[in-house]
């Protein structure tokens, strides 16, 4: 009997210890409008506060450069599922950092594409510390990344970013912000005059809805986007932006080092298309693939030879000429408390989110070069919402082309009206509770007014 009431002593308090740790953990969805909130009047404000950039002084130049930042060791592989913390032993193709510098004499900015995830918070608070080494702000940069879940992990501290890109190693945040840095210097070293234009390939065919399998769902972005720079030497360089996730490598390849199709799409468009090449994810919020090929490897030559076939057609009709205009702007984005759910309709409170994934600043960005728009997000930004910006874009006159990952990142935004579905990107991803896509596409929009 002795032991017995021990045990249940015990027990009670493990009881009271389980109830306790979730009062003080758990809170339910604060579903009030977002309109309501303060984060939306304080980030309203600032985009109210934001200012144009100087007149230009001369028609834009330009320079492009890539520098390395495969590591010469073996890192955990930066991606989910099966990957978590594992490491990779085989380079099946180097990674990058590749940067576009541009200057009108009045504002200068530097575009850089990663190979990597995202673009870690880690090295995003790095570079701002650093990046007046190469004389510039944090506000004058334009990053996105290629989201191979096969690249280098180890650059996000506490449990989730364990979860998302292994173990932590300071080294990476600085090899990785080592290569920005000393592609944007040599970028720098080769500016010159450029003609700028813009060309667009629909390959709707090669993309799915992820979110589709929960029930019906809307179109998404399928659009191949390309930015083109000429020199008058003839040499060329090519943003170029699509909505495929990268995921042509099953979880089980953990041990390969690679850029997914985005890395051999480059390659091809290097030796056929441009100069230099620069892929930046677009909309891939819950775009999958639509993949084709025995092995994985084939699927990633398959894919890549799809998009690049099509981009091969388009460049040669891309328009391009003279142009001095040259901006950016960056709005500093104030957000719902964190609400990732994990019981019904019940989210951990922010001291427990911030706990174990950090508490990281988060821009929308906005640039423009010459007649085309490009808006950066902090997230997985839906491909759903894209259409929603074309009527804005045809009334100002310019192209648009939305990218993911350029900084602080905050999860999945999707369309609100999936908010309570059970899906990965609606549901898991979603850390910033309801109401984010019409929120994002509020000050994404101001943005694009504002430029």
């Amino acid at each position: 009997m002795k032991f017995l009431r021990i045990f249940l002593k015990v027990l009670l308090g493990f009881i009271v210890f389980i109830l306790l740790f979730l009062a003080i953990s758990l809170a339910p969805v604060d579903d009030t409008p977002y309109q309501q909130m303060p984060y939306y009047a304080h980030t309203r404000q600032r985009l109210a506060q934001l200012t144009s950039s100087p007149a230009a002084k001369f028609p834009i130049r330009a320079g492009w450069a890539k520098a390395t930042i495969t590591p010469p060791y073996s890192t955990p592989t930066g991606g989910y599922g099966a990957r978590r913390g594992k490491h990779w032993h085989i380079i099946s193709d180097s990674i990058f950092a590749r940067a576009i510098v541009l200057d009108n004499g009045g504002t200068k900015v530097a575009m850089v594409g990663l190979d990597v995830l995202i673009t870690p918070p880690t090295v995003v608070e790095a570079l701002k510390k650093r990046l007046p080494e190469v004389g510039l702000r944090w506000e004058n940069v334009y990053m996105g990344a290629i989201h191979s879940h096969n690249s280098v992990g180890g650059w996000a501290p506490g449990i989730v970013g364990q979860l998302i890109a292994g173990g932590y190693d300071e080294k990476i945040i600085t090899r990785i912000t080592d290569g920005v840095l000393n592609a944007i210097r040599a970028a720098q070293g080769n500016m010159a005059p450029v003609q700028v234009g813009f060309g667009q390939i629909d390959a709707s065919d090669l993309i799915y809805n992820r979110i589709s399998s929960s029930g019906p769902t809307g179109p998404l972005d399928g659009m191949i986007r390309l930015l083109k720079l000429k020199k008058s030497t003839g040499e060329s360089a090519l943003l170029c932006t699509f909505a495929g996730h990268p995921t042509l490598f099953d979880d089980d390849k953990w041990n390969y080092l690679s850029r997914d199709y985005p890395g051999s799409l480059v390659d091809r468009l290097e030796k056929k298309s441009a100069d230099f090449a620069v892929f930046m994810a677009g909309a891939v919020g819950s775009t999958g693939p639509q993949a084709r090929g025995k092995t994985d490897f084939q699927e990633v030559r398959n894919y890549a030879g799809d998009l690049a076939l099509r981009i091969e057609r388009t460049v040669p009709q891309i328009q391009t000429k003279p142009d001095s205009t040259l901006s950016i702007l960056t709005l500093p984005l104030d957000l719902r408390e964190p609400h990732p759910r994990v019981i019904g309709n019940w989210r951990v409170r922010p001291w427990f989110f911030y706990a174990v994934y950090g508490d990281y600043p988060s821009d929308l960005k906005a640039l423009r070069v010459g007649k085309t728009v490009l808006l950066g997000t902090p997230c997985d930004f839906s491909g759903e919402l894209v259409a929603d910006f074309k009527p804005l874009a045809a009334q100002k006159g310019v192209n648009v082309i939305i990218t993911s990952f350029d900084g602080g990142y905050i999860g999945y935004v999707t369309p609100d009206k999936y908010y309570n579905r059970s899906t990965a990107e609606t549901r898991d991803m979603n850390w910033f509770g309801p109401y984010n896509g019409a929120y994002f596409e509020e000050m994404m929009m101001g943005l694009l007014k504002k430029i």
